[in-house]
């Protein structure tokens, strides 16, 4: 009896040597010790504001560990009188439990329910039963799960000999899948009941606990009769334990499960267009450096203020929401994708329906076989869409919906520090859940008149003075290979005739002045000059150039006005400040790009002359003074293209540098008149609303001193008051325009 004794337990070590090492690579791989020392798990990274405020966060797993400190004592006693009654006891192997096991795998059964906690946390980390399942002894029936089984015995003893019972405890909740993308019991706390997991209280740990067997089956959400039926077990268990009392328990189970469910994705959380851009760069970075976005649990600081990103947010939505409503009743009854000419484009929705991805979806399932296509593509499904009243249920096809879409306006908006380029506020459209596409770097549109002060910045350099006097008269390019001669006209089709200054003419955007400059200076110079400040997009050397004709970005924009306000040095826009690793090490650190653009005196001229749209009789801007009646020194120019397609207005304060942007998906969908498809009605009033509630925020800190003044003294003039006689008095350029904006803006109880 001894010797057969003997000889088995010889027997079992040999066997127990063998799977350690591999042998004959008949067991499979086991991990080595310095991975069991430093197991590894996915985990979220996460990107936070300039002010502290996680933003949201990168991953595959949506996991962020916490330490045994952090779990209430209720947790702990659930799991283990659920899972693992003797984890005091054991060393990684419960005898008791191992000897049902063998049982169980000898008479043919599953071998299951046998598992420690430690076990557990070993299957888990190290993938037994994938990654390291590849022995030869792995295919034959019978011994996989003998084989399998071994191995996180001799990983259970080894972990429990690498760390404490307490670390244990805090890798099994870490690590475990709860359901609804929420791995650990830090996000799984959060999204069923948006709380931290110190905050649970014991029916809330216990349904957690419940719901880790299996995640879908006792899923609060989704089943939540079973979920709470396994939550009362879970309290059984805990009374049987003696973790509670008789009394607790009957209390605990009468209760119901009171749910805060919001599952964590990348459509909320804090500016979700930014995080969207910084990820690109990210992942460069990440590939670079081996490094994995989306399961290292990098911590990404960035330069975005929490405070005026959500100002910058409530203003889009405040603003857009009331110029759809106009949009729509403008259009009610008719269909406003419109060509040049104001007619309606013959199969627009046919040809945009071909851009999507469900079209070349269907395409490739049949085959391009029309009818098929336009069957599915005409076929209503019940679905939910977006609307500035709410989410909305309705009964569509997809070319309903294209149809619905297309008829929305949208918007971007940026604002940045031109002093030392960061970014506080990014607002890439009006909704990220619904329109994915970015309006701030991605999206690319004509500029319009927010482009002329690159022609007066070159006019400045030329040695032209603010007060320099050029009558409003037509002006006209002649005729070149192939292109008609070219006369600008004002926004108001004629000429006075009159007199102005070109501060008075940057002032009231006047067509006319802005043509004689770039026929004086060359489109070639203009060009130069709007490459200097930093404009990367294509720009064409045309007569139209400056009146914004080519196709640029608001980030770039905001740049290209940063110069002005920043003494003349351009400085690139940045996004982030450092990226850290999950034990808060610095990995990277980033500075502003800057460069020597122009002189200060002639950046300061520019933010003089930019400041006189707000104050000059007729100027585009004054609405800020009047209307929104901000005491402070800012400046701003307005633009709009041709048929009212996109509007925009670009804002400087001595510290802050804003950009906007509104229009159609398509250039062919806007309105058609003035009165409220200009850059002055349509894009200005969202820099109102913003900066309202930044001055009024006083934690912000805004700067409201003056521009500051270049230490040299000036050598040309600026103070143009002599020259304007009785101009000033006599009826503004733009009063009806500007008028009908203030009115329209009382409405919105500003």
């Amino acid at each position: 009896m001894w010797v057969l004794f003997g000889g088995g337990l010889v027997a079992f070590v040999f066997y127990i040597l063998a799977v350690s090492v591999n042998f004959l690579n008949l067991f499979g791989r086991m991990p080595n010790l310095k991975t069991l020392e430093n197991p590894k798990s996915e985990l979220a990274s996460e990107i936070y504001s300039a002010d502290g405020v996680l933003m949201g966060k990168y991953f595959r797993e949506n996991r962020t560990p916490v330490g045994y400190k952090d779990l209430p004592q209720n947790l702990i006693d659930a799991l283990v009188a659920t899972e693992d009654a003797r984890f005091e006891e054991h060393s990684g192997i419960d005898p008791k439990a191992m000897g049902r096991v063998a049982t169980g795998l000898l008479t043919g059964g599953s071998g299951g329910g046998g598992s420690t906690l430690t076990q557990q946390v070993a299957k888990v980390l190290f993938r037994t039963r994938a990654d390291l399942n590849d022995g030869l002894l792995n295919h034959v029936p019978g011994l996989r799960m003998l084989v399998i089984k071994t191995k996180e015995w001799i990983m259970a003893v080894r972990l429990e000999r690498n760390y404490t019972k307490r670390e244990i405890i805090a890798m099994y909740l870490n690590i475990n899948d709860f359901g609804s993308n929420a791995f650990g019991i830090n996000v799984a706390a959060k999204t069923f009941f948006n709380k931290s997991p110190k905050q649970l209280n014991l029916e809330e740990s216990a349904t957690l606990v419940g719901v880790l067997n299996a995640p879908s089956r006792f899923s609060p959400v989704t089943n939540p009769e079973r979920s709470k039926n396994r939550r009362n077990w879970v309290l059984s268990q805990m009374n049987k334990y003696g973790y509670i009392d008789q009394r607790t328990y009957e209390q605990a189970v009468a209760k119901p499960i009171v749910l805060h469910y919001s599952v964590e994705n990348a459509n909320k959380g804090i500016a979700p267009y930014f995080r969207t851009e910084v990820s690109k760069s990210l992942l460069q970075w990440a590939k670079e450096t081996d490094h994995d976005l989306y399961a290292d649990g990098l911590k990404i600081y960035t330069t975005i203020d929490s405070r005026m990103q959500k100002y910058a947010e409530a203003a889009i939505a405040e603003h857009m929401q009331l110029q759809q409503k106009w949009f729509m009743q403008h259009w009610k009854g008719q269909l406003p994708w419109r060509d040049e000419t104001g007619r309606v484009i013959p199969n627009f929705l046919q040809t945009s329906i071909r851009r999507t991805e469900r079209y070349k979806s269907l395409f490739n399932r049949f085959d391009g076989n029309k009818d098929s296509i336009n069957y599915y593509l005409n076929k209503k499904y019940k679905m939910q869409v977006f609307s500035w009243q709410g989410e909305k249920e309705m009964m569509m096809s997809p070319m309903d919906s294209l149809a619905y879409y297309k008829r929305y306006l949208h918007a971007g908006f940026m604002a940045m520090n031109p002093i030392n380029g960061q970014i506080k506020a990014w607002v890439g459209g009006t909704n990220f859940k619904y329109f994915k596409y970015d309006h701030v770097k991605q999206g690319k549109r004509q500029p319009g008149s927010t482009f002329k002060p690159i022609v007066y910045t070159a006019a400045i350099d030329q040695g032209y003075s603010p007060c320099y006097q050029r009558p409003d008269v037509a002006t006209t390019f002649p005729a070149v290979a192939g292109r008609a001669p070219y006369t600008p006209k004002n926004f108001e089709g004629g000429f006075s005739g009159r007199s102005f200054t070109l501060r008075q003419a940057l002032a009231r955007s006047m067509n006319s002045i802005t043509a004689w400059l770039v026929q004086k200076l060359g489109p070639e110079t203009v060009v130069s000059y709007a490459k200097r400040l930093g404009i990367t997009s294509p720009i064409e050397a045309v007569p139209a150039v400056g009146f914004g004709s080519s196709d640029v970005s608001i980030l770039e924009l905001c740049g290209a006005y940063s110069t002005f306000v920043n003494k003349g040095v351009w400085t690139a826009p940045m996004m982030v400040t450092s990226i850290a690793d999950k034990n808060d090490n610095v990995l990277r650190e980033f500075v502003p790009q800057t460069r020597e653009a122009l002189s200060e005196e002639t950046a300061y001229i520019m933010t003089y002359m930019l400041q006189a749209s707000t104050t000059e009789p007729g100027g585009t801007s004054v609405i800020l003074k009047t209307g929104f009646k901000f005491p402070y020194e800012m400046g701003g120019k307005t633009g709009t293209t041709s048929n009212y397609s996109d509007a925009w207005f670009m804002g400087i304060t001595p510290d802050l540098v804003c950009g906007m942007w509104v229009g159609g998906e398509d250039r062919s969908i806007h309105f058609r008149t003035g009165a409220y498809g200009q850059g002055a009605r349509l894009a200005l009033p969202i820099y109102g609303l913003f900066m309202r509630k930044v001055y009024a925020d006083k934690t912000i800190g805004i700067n409201t001193n003056p521009f500051p003044k270049p230490q040299q003294p000036l050598s040309i003039e600026i103070d143009c008051s002599k020259y304007y006689g009785g101009q000033r008095d006599t009826i503004p350029y733009d009063q009806k325009l500007n008028q009908t904006d203030l009115n329209d803006l009382n409405n919105q109880d500003i």
